[in-house]
């Protein structure tokens, strides 16, 4: 086994252990269990990530036996000064606040207090580089008071799950990179990021359609200083990919996103894979309602590169009739879906968030990928189809990647991959990617998964706009328009007729075999005729 594979099997069974502590007292699968373990996983990697921090900058620290003692012979004048030395990347714990203290008091009377106390300060005291936002100008910190989420034995909670952390080191893992980092952070969520969670439901990503996004966005490896949003990030699985194609010291983050759940999953994902200079730009808010980042013109802010995953429906009535405004003309130009009558939660929110998209790309220079239902390529009316007449008018569209069904374990709708680029001067290449991968089980779900090979082949075909039997064709802005705009690959395949070479001999063969079982279906033919008469005659009323 590989140092990275046992490093990614040693957190694991952490993130087991903490979910044990959790279920032994009482919070298994409740709604508040993730807050628990998401927020003390951060707080132990935080602690180790100051600790080898100092480490690298005080040999006497690095070489010491128990990091503790070692600290305890410095004044608060030379840890102030050896902290003010570390990157603002790092979050700053106060000796008293370091786990290795908190074991050291688990006996105390109140340790619940003493736990909760620790938390609180860490997050006070990194306010300004670890708080996100919401749109209203709170700040989300980045701890609560766990033990509350327990009725009895809130002592011994708080010991059981300090217990669990001092036994494992993250130390090591810290020169670990994307791919590490990325597994680490889906299994940590994976029990929280379903779909169950009602009305502002948050999708996961899979892994490959993020990937297979950033391969086709990001072909330049000499991009510098770009910046990246997505206004439905949810856990940010397409902004750390995006991201990590770039390079994470290359590019800024920003988002937008209405479940404080999602924000506080973003947050951590950005710690995990080294963007901390990007939390300040994660908002929670409604972006649809009051987008967020603006330019100090007051207009909205536009970006070098752009992902989404949005939600497909949702119930937005209660403030439709608030975007039908003069300021929202140009970003919603296609139009706002009615309120139907029924099935208000059927609302097909991610045309709205198309446009947005559309207005808040970089003018001239900027791309992006969206995923939508594969429904809205091939709509022959209404607001869908607006949209396409605008990305192929205004020459913003680069291709399509269709996906095969099931590819999104929660979700039976197909879907596709939408790419933008405003800098397109060639045509446009359609993938049909639906007859791909393998069919697998994920619970009581059935998944399709792509193997690596597969989506590599996705990834080149679009990038080089390669034309393949049955699954791509690169075709002009025209032959769309020719084709209703439809961006269905499907629809631009070539219909082939087969010819075989035969003599005349053999043609006159293959005309008297028809002649003849003709002649022979006709007689049958006459003969049943006449059996139904006879039989008609012979009916007799009684």
């Amino acid at each position: 086994m590989t140092k990275t594979a046992q490093f990614e099997t040693k957190t694991k069974a952490l993130i087991d252990d903490l979910k044990s502590v959790c279920a032994n007292y009482g919070l298994g699968n409740d709604g508040n269990e993730f807050k628990i373990i998401t927020q003390v996983f951060l707080y132990k990697f935080l602690n180790d990530k100051y600790v080898y921090e100092l480490k690298k900058i005080e040999p006497k620290l690095a070489e010491a036996e128990n990091i503790d003692d070692a600290l305890k012979e410095f004044s608060d004048d030379e840890l102030e000064l050896l902290s003010m030395q570390i990157s603002e990347n790092t979050a700053l714990i106060a000796p008293k606040n370091l786990l290795s203290r908190l074991f050291e008091q688990q006996n105390k009377d109140k340790f619940a207090d003493i736990f909760d106390e620790t938390l609180l300060d860490v997050a006070r005291a990194n306010n300004n580089i670890f708080s996100v936002l919401t749109q209203g100008g709170e700040r989300i910190v980045l701890f609560e008071n766990i033990s509350k989420y327990v009725t009895d034995n809130r002592d011994a909670f708080c010991k059981a799950l300090v217990n669990k952390l001092v036994s494992f080191s993250f130390e090591q893992i810290f020169e670990e990179k994307f791919d590490f980092f990325a597994t680490i952070f889906e299994y940590l969520i994976k029990d929280y990021n379903t779909n169950a969670g009602g009305k502002y439901a948050e999708y996961f990503t899979p892994h490959a359609v993020a990937k297979i996004m950033a391969a086709c966005l990001v072909t330049d490896k000499n991009v510098n200083n770009a910046t990246c949003y997505d206004p439905s990030a949810g856990s940010g699985t397409l902004l750390m990919n995006i991201a990590h194609a770039i390079g994470e010291e290359k590019c800024t983050i920003y988002s937008q996103d209405i479940s404080q759940k999602s924000s506080a999953l973003l947050r951590l994902n950005l710690i995990l894979n080294n963007l901390v200079h990007s939390i300040q730009n994660i908002i929670q808010g409604n972006t649809i309602l009051s987008p967020y980042h603006k330019q100090e013109n007051g207009q909205l802010e536009t970006f070098d590169y752009i992902v989404s995953n949005p939600p497909f429906k949702l119930d937005f009535s209660d403030y439709s009739a608030d975007l039908d405004n003069k300021a929202n003309k140009d970003r919603f130009f296609a139009g706002i879906p009615n309120i139907p009558k029924s099935k208000k939660d059927s609302m097909a929110i991610y045309l709205l968030f198309i446009q947005h998209i559309m207005h808040t790309l970089k003018p001239a220079t900027g791309k992006a990928a969206i995923v939508v239902p594969t429904g809205f390529i091939t709509a022959q009316s209404g607001i869908d189809k607006k949209i396409r007449q605008k990305l192929v008018e205004s020459k913003m569209l680069a291709g399509v990647v269709s996906m095969p069904s099931n590819i999104f374990a929660t979700t039976g709708t197909n879907v596709s991959i939408l790419f933008l680029d405003k800098a397109n001067t060639k045509d446009v290449v359609l993938v049909d990617a639906s007859n791909l991968g393998t069919k697998v089980k994920d619970g009581k779900n059935q998944k399709t998964v792509l193997s690596d090979a597969e989506e590599q082949q996705i990834i080149d075909v679009f990038n080089t706009k390669e034309a393949k039997e049955d699954f791509s064709v690169v075709v002009s802005y025209e032959d769309i328009k020719v084709k209703n705009y439809s961006l269905s690959a499907g629809q631009y395949f070539e219909v082939k007729i087969e010819y075989i070479d035969i003599s005349a001999e053999d043609f006159a063969a293959k005309m008297k075999t028809f002649e003849n079982n003709l002649e022979s279906l006709f007689s049958e033919s006459k003969s049943l005729e006449k059996e139904i008469q006879n039989n008609l005659k012979s009916l007799k009323y009684e």
